[in-house]
């Protein structure tokens, strides 16, 4: 099913005694959604990604703009009327319930032509159950199941309508690392077999990028880049994408470009032709440097991580945006300890420039 969002926006009265204006929570939203896809929503808290979650689902009405599934025009549709498929971050499974009864209470609320029969609610039931693999779990209260279980359970009640889109608000955020791994490889799993088109909310960028066919990066409401992940994070259109996406995040630094060089600070790091003097924001990935004896860039050391098959050298530069500059190397490289100095050549393909007062990117 494809999903068309056409100019969506979604304000909200101001709540504050000192200030009534209203609060834009999602801001003139343009994007299709490919049939069949699963599309990441990201951003950090508060910049409207679950808001148009709600929006989807009809449980909030926009301000102004269209939504369509398919060619229908589902802006006005209630909730229970879109055919879509909700799972919240908290579950919302019914304690009293067993898993079976759970996953079964959609269905017992259909009616007129959509009504089934017992036989055809219980087989739908068993097959959601299938899909996410908890058969065996049929006869147990939610209390009686993992967090990991839980989130079966509540992907299972989704599921079993066959909805005509899936919509899932940070469905992984209570569980831990280990089980946020398993849960979201199984919901991929899930959504390739189904291929029912899925919109992924989440605040998690490594969630999103592993797992999503395309992501849309949002901030104050407002997009700010969509494209397949890797794409987003090797060229991102602005400084909040790039320091939004990459564990450990991006390093930045204040620089400039002079007579056709990029600098930070009297150290020149690469040739950047036809782009006019100025003062600039310097973003360089932690995998874009490269250990070198008399390299282009000296920082101060102040430590080396092991991280296995990689180490994370830890430097400080005056010129940095942030406390610490990070470096991941190959760990067959050898670092010095009792050196108080670092130096590093660059990756050409791992450094953005950004304008200083607009943060938009200046492709070199």
């Amino acid at each position: 099913m494809k999903v068309v969002l056409q100019n969506l926006t979604k304000t909200f009265p101001g709540r504050s005694k000192n200030d009534r204006r209203e609060v834009v929570a999602v801001n003139n939203f343009n994007f299709e959604i490919p049939d069949g896809k699963l599309i990441g929503l990201l951003g950090p808290s508060g910049c409207g990604k679950s808001t148009t979650l709600s929006l989807l689902s009809g449980l909030q009405k926009p301000t102004s703009g269209r939504i369509f599934f398919g060619d229908d025009d589902v802006t006005g549709l209630p909730a229970e009327k879109r055919g879509v498929g909700v799972v919240f971050q908290n579950y919302a499974l019914y304690p009293h319930l067993t898993v079976k009864q759970n996953i079964l209470f959609p269905l017992q609320n259909l009616k007129g032509v959509d009504k089934l029969s017992k036989t055809e609610m219980l087989e739908r039931a068993y097959e959601a159950a299938r899909l996410v693999q908890i058969e065996e779990l049929m006869d147990r209260k939610p209390s009686e199941l993992s967090g990991g279980q839980q989130q079966r359970v509540a992907i299972a009640r989704a599921l079993v309508k066959m909805p005509r889109v899936l919509l899932l608000d940070e469905p992984l955020s209570n569980l831990d690392a280990r089980l946020r791994l398993q849960t979201r490889e199984e919901i991929r799993r899930i959504q390739k077999e189904t291929q029912i088109t899925t919109v992924f909310v989440t605040h998690d960028q490594e969630e999103a990028m592993s797992i999503s066919d395309m992501i849309v990066v949002m901030k104050d409401g407002v997009i700010q880049q969509i494209g397949k992940p890797q794409e987003v994070y090797d060229s991102p259109v602005n400084l909040f994408v790039a320091k939004f996406l990459g564990t450990p995040p991006i390093n930045v630094f204040q620089g400039k470009i002079r007579d056709g060089r990029l600098c930070i600070g009297g150290e020149a790091l690469l040739d950047v032709t036809g782009i006019p003097d100025q003062e600039v924001y310097v973003g360089i990935r932690p995998e874009g440097f490269i250990l070198r004896e008399n390299g282009a860039l000296t920082c101060n050391l102040s430590g080396v991580e092991v991280m296995g098959r990689d180490i994370s050298v830890v430097s400080t530069h005056e010129s940095s945006a942030g406390p610490a500059i990070r470096a991941i190397i190959g760990a067959e490289n050898k670092v010095d300890l009792g050196s108080q100095t670092v130096w590093f050549d660059v990756k050409p393909n791992k450094v953005f420039v950004f304008h200083r007062e607009t943060e938009e990117r200046i492709y070199i």
